[in-house]
């Protein structure tokens, strides 16, 4: 059975170092939470490297597309999808649209995306690879830890992994909090 993953929303309350980005992100496949060390890409409106990038093992990674918020054509599909979850992608989050809803829906893998469009990205191989990327007021660098779930999507400091973030007291404070037994202290 899999670990839990750390709730974003503690993981912030618990490290002010973590970035939150601000990007309202849609959801889709089976894993609406997902967690892992970071691959990026900067493409625009193109699947090329996205293919590359997910033909190959994942161990586990979450591959980032900087698609510079392009919603004309989708960088992502079920094919792709199905490749991904086959070899070893927690997820991706993608700051562009994607296509096949429900079919995505229906992958053992997380998604995070703008939205949806039908139309295929183009296939020319421009772009970057394992660059930092940067939207919603986050950098996004390969090899850091980026978590995901229902709330939105954080990167952690480099070196960090969500294991090494004592959310315990945090999550126990708020709770004695919302119960009338005690005051949360704001940090410094």
């Amino acid at each position: 059975m899999k670990a839990a993953i750390a709730k974003t929303t503690d993981l912030c309350d618990a490290c002010d170092a973590a970035q939150a980005c601000a990007v309202l992100f849609q959801s889709y496949g089976l894993r609406r939470a997902f967690t892992g060390p970071m691959r990026t890409l900067r493409c625009h409106e193109d699947i090329a490297l996205m293919r590359e990038a997910v033909s190959q093992p994942g161990h586990g990674q979450v591959l980032v597309i900087d698609g510079r918020g392009s919603v004309a054509r989708a960088l992502f599909g079920d094919v792709m999808a199905d490749l991904a979850s086959r070899n070893g992608w927690a997820g991706l989050v993608i700051h562009g649209v994607v296509r096949d809803a429900d079919e995505l829906n229906a992958i053992d893998i997380g998604v995070k995306a703008l939205g949806t469009v039908p139309k295929r990205g183009e296939r020319t191989g421009q772009g970057e690879r394992d660059v930092p990327v940067h939207f919603g007021g986050v950098t996004f660098t390969p090899g850091c830890h980026l978590v995901a779930d229902a709330d939105g999507v954080i990167v952690l400091p480099a070196g960090m992994t969500a294991a090494d973030i004592a959310v315990d007291d945090v999550v126990a404070a708020t709770a004695a909090y919302a119960a009338g037994t005690a005051a949360v202290t704001p940090k410094p």
